[in-house]
């Protein structure tokens, strides 16, 4: 195989890098947990792992699990404003692992560092979003000879892989980690209710009590968002195109409409659908003077901008680079974060590192599953294995000085019985 360089932005980087990945891994403990054993046993040796992620801090503790446990890993970036260039250069210079990411890089570059990724020829891949999965199966077809299995983060990538499996297109199978409790639980509802109002006052400076907030979708993202804008004092909208959320939503406390029910009124509008063009050609025209809005789904098409720019005279940057603000034909001002990509990266840092300790563990621990079990398992996607969601929730608990009751020979045997009645 040839040599293999990484893509980086700066390499001069490295020790501010260092500095925050150590920082974030004061607050993740079952990771280092974890580590402690994958340095010991490891169960992934000589195994190439391309992973496709968010490279930020967090991650960046994940790879170096990955290698203690013997794994030879390449990263890449799965939204280009999400990668934090100091990250890269300490992953690169004190860790030894490969990068291929670049803050802002463009669509051809995002490609090009995904294929670079690919290059090792791994045994596993790791996604958030299933952009490696897709090049794999549509582009390079010639890697699912030596590929064995996977893993996906996110709710979105679940679902076209999902599709993918439904249509016998899989070429190998993948753990769906997404599907832990210990992932969407915490990660999609504490990291990014907390992280997507991050980056939207980080934007912005703006207020948020008092003003109308727009939640579009209430899933366990949605569900973070709309508690956390609603502790700030906003008065938040739900909107949904699924009656049970809908009506979850409502004995939340939370008023449900639809979108252009809301878009005269909203001040803030953020999308968490995982689907296109929530806000689109049709809500255009409806909405309010002033209005911010942003996206914390996985990808920048659930707005439609080029229809906001068309229905724009004129545009500019403000706040830093961070914002564009669109002056449409009829006067009203429109505002939109981080060019539609997720905002709790585009403006922030992303979940903190306390919920992505329980994630990134998952995506440990069904790494190790995967190639521990890949000859028993069938071409689909799989849930995370209860028992592995269990132990990462015990250790967490564990690091947190929490103890818990434990069921008695009685209470089990109770359990496991039918004859008992009233």
């Amino acid at each position: 195989m040839a040599t293999i360089t990484s893509d980086i932005t700066d390499h001069g980087l490295a020790s501010k890098g260092l500095d925050r990945i150590e920082w974030a891994f004061r607050e993740m403990p079952v990771l280092q947990q974890i580590l402690t054993r994958f340095e010991k046993e490891k169960p992934l040796k000589d195994l190439r792992m391309a992973c496709c992620l968010h490279v930020t801090t967090e991650t960046a503790n994940l790879m170096r699990v990955l290698k203690a446990g013997g794994a030879h890993v390449a990263v890449c970036a799965s939204n280009p404003l999400s990668t934090q260039d100091d990250v890269c250069a300490s992953l690169v210079e004190d860790f030894g692992i490969l990068v291929f990411a670049r803050h802002g890089a463009d669509r051809d570059q995002y490609y090009r560092h995904i294929n670079g990724a690919l290059d090792i020829a791994p045994h596993l891949t790791m996604d958030d979003g299933a952009d490696t999965v897709t090049v794999v199966h549509t582009e390079r077809k010639n890697l699912l000879d030596t590929i064995i299995g996977g893993t996906e983060e996110t709710t979105t990538g679940v679902v076209r892989l999902r599709q993918m499996a439904a249509e016998g297109a899989l070429g190998y199978p993948i753990v769906a980690v997404n599907d832990a409790l210990t992932k969407h639980l915490f990660d999609n509802r504490y990291g990014t209710g907390q992280s997507t109002l991050d980056g939207i006052i980080r934007a912005t400076n703006v207020l948020i009590a008092g003003k109308t907030f727009v939640c579009a979708g209430y899933g366990w993202c949605g569900k973070g968002v709309a508690s956390r804008a609603k502790g700030l004092g906003a008065h938040v909208i739900v909107t949904e195109v699924n009656p049970v959320r809908a009506l979850e939503a409502t004995l939340d406390g939370f008023n449900v409409m639809t979108m252009e029910a809301a878009a005269p009124i909203a001040d803030f509008i953020v999308t968490l659908t995982g689907d296109c063009n929530i806000i689109d050609k049709r809500h255009i025209p409806l909405l309010k003077n002033g209005c911010i809005i942003a996206n914390s789904g996985h990808f920048d098409n659930e707005i439609d901008i080029p229809a906001i720019m068309g229905a724009s005279s004129s545009e500019r940057t403000v706040r830093g680079g961070i914002m564009r603000e669109f002056s449409l034909k009829d006067g009203r001002l429109l505002y939109l974060i981080g060019d539609g990509r997720l905002v709790n990266l585009a403006a922030a840092e992303g979940h903190p590192a306390a919920v992505m300790d329980m994630s990134f563990a998952n995506q440990a621990m069904c790494s190790e599953y995967m190639a521990r079990e890949y000859k028993n398992l069938e071409k689909t996607v799989y849930s995370v294995p209860e028992t592995i969601d269990a132990e990462i929730a015990a250790m967490k608990l564990k690091s947190m000085g929490i103890a818990i009751d434990v069921l008695t020979p009685e209470q089990i045997a109770y359990l496991g019985s039918w004859q008992h009645g009233t």
